[in-house]
């Protein structure tokens, strides 16, 4: 007596449900989520192609958005970049609003972090592939503090946000009354703590270049926002038990980092447009300190602004790019190539000038595999942004875009700042695909999306012997 053959797994539900979770477990790490954010991008275009998103012109008719503008809005929103070719505090009404800012906070935390807390809330059970997925993400040491980590994560965002947000609303309920000033602080709050640098004023913050309320909360959120929730929640701990919680290597790197730059870009921007009639020349000197130190802090991926770009000098362009390639920290909201990455290249530079074998940091080695890192993510970085660069220059048809406007432009969008010089509406379809690959590709990462479509190859059984007389320099 012969069995029947067995039934395909697409014949029942659990059948369905073996395939989908022996399709995503081939994917690596890299792999979903490079997936998920394109993913939620394309549904989130979707939803602000929408007519029901769009705002109203004063003659009762809507106002028009093509797919392009909501795509390249949703890949700005998740990608927490700012960047916009049209104005979302005109084109859009409260509900485009409202998603632009869902999009925003999904881009920020992440959405393999809110896939898991979805999964956890229903009390499922989150396996070790998840995990891994997970610690990736968020720049986890290991797979084991994940779960704890997330929860943690998601209740200090929660927590700083709405803080943010009363603060805020202390300006915004008086300017814009009561439903209005309180959706704007709420909005207001989140793109600053995601780094994603979104206004709901056509000229962003330059209203309150001189307001010490507005300017302090919304740099300090960019701050904690950028820092790195694992660095958060470790000065957190250290604060409230000194002797359980020590702080780390890496903690204490990017608090020195991070304090080190925000130091050097005030000073540059004070002391380079301090006589320019058109930035801080005019202003008084608190008000002139006050602009410096935000637009230090903005450049470090955040994209706000309280004075125009468009009208700074070369010099500041230089300063305002070189902080934008670098970025924040980590594990944070912000992009770039990270505080960390680029303190291992200078550190690991410097010890081979001065003929050191090893690259320390707090009387600690820094290791080969870092160091090797550390270099592959500068020098794709570098290779990404002129590559691109390039095609900008490439399809640019407009003789008043010039060569210093569109690198800005690049540097900004991969470094998900969002800083322009009142450039990328004049550009073409072609270039605003440039720009949105560059903002996707800057968002996860230009190591991880290498990895996510390499081709994994097996254990070298060979391994040749070293040539030393290769010379370098």
């Amino acid at each position: 007596m012969t069995r029947p053959p067995p039934a395909p797994l697409s014949a029942s539900p659990a059948g369905e449900n073996r395939l989908r979770k022996s399709l995503f477990s081939r994917l690596s790490p890299p792999q979903l989520i490079a997936l998920s954010f394109a993913t939620a991008i394309l549904v989130g275009a979707l939803l602000l192609w929408l007519p029901v998103m769009h705002g109203v012109n004063p003659d009762g008719t809507r106002r028009s958005v093509n797919f392009l503008q909501a795509l390249f809005t949703s890949t700005s929103a998740l990608c927490v970049t700012g960047l916009n070719v049209i104005d979302p505090a005109r084109d859009f009404n409260r509900l485009g609003q409202v998603t632009i800012m869902l999009l925003i906070q999904l881009g920020g935390l992440g959405i393999i972090t809110f896939g898991t807390s979805f999964a956890l809330l229903s009390r499922r059970r989150v396996n070790y592939s998840e995990r891994i997925r997970l610690a990736q993400q968020v720049s986890a040491l290991n797979a084991g503090d994940v779960l704890p980590l997330i929860r943690n994560i998601f209740l200090y965002t929660f927590v700083i946000e709405l803080a943010g947000a009363a603060l805020l609303a202390l300006r915004f309920v008086p300017l814009e009354g009561w439903g209005r000033g309180l959706f704007y602080a709420l909005f207001h709050s989140i793109s600053a703590f995601n780094n994603a640098g979104f206004a709901l004023y056509s000229n962003n913050l330059m209203n309150f270049t001189g307001d010490p309320l507005v300017s302090l909360v919304v740099a300090l959120l960019i701050i904690l926002g950028g820092m790195g929730f694992l660095v958060q929640l470790n000065v957190v701990g250290h604060l409230l038990h000194p002797r359980r919680h020590r702080l780390m290597v890496h903690s204490k790197l990017v608090l020195t980092m991070m304090s080190v730059l925000l130091v050097f870009g005030t000073l540059a921007y004070l002391a380079l447009e301090w006589s320019n009639p058109k930035t801080l020349g005019p202003l008084p000197l608190g008000t002139k300190l006050l602009a410096s130190f935000f637009q230090s802090v903005t450049t470090r991926t955040a994209g706000f602004n309280t004075l125009d770009y468009g009208a700074m000098g070369l010099a500041t362009l230089f300063i305002s790019i070189l902080l934008m390639f670098i970025g924040a920290n980590p594990g944070g909201t912000g992009g770039g190539i990270k505080t960390s990455t680029f303190y291992v290249m200078m550190a690991s530079a410097w010890s081979m000038v001065r003929g050191r074998r090893d690259t320390t940091l707090f009387h600690r080695r820094i290791d080969t595999e870092t160091i090797l890192r550390a270099m592959t993510v500068g020098l794709l970085s570098i290779g990404l942004v002129n590559a691109m660069f390039l095609l900008l220059l490439i399809f640019n048809t407009r003789p008043d875009v010039l060569f210093v406007n569109l690198f800005f432009e690049a540097v900004s969008a991969f470094g998900t700042v969002g800083l322009s010089m009142n450039t990328t509406p004049l550009l073409n379809p072609d270039q605003h695909l440039v720009l949105i690959a560059l903002m996707f590709l800057g968002r996860i990462g230009p190591l991880t999306f290498a990895v996510a479509f390499s081709r994994p190859r097996g254990k070298e059984l060979v391994r040749y012997p070293a040539d030393r007389d290769i010379l370098i320099g």
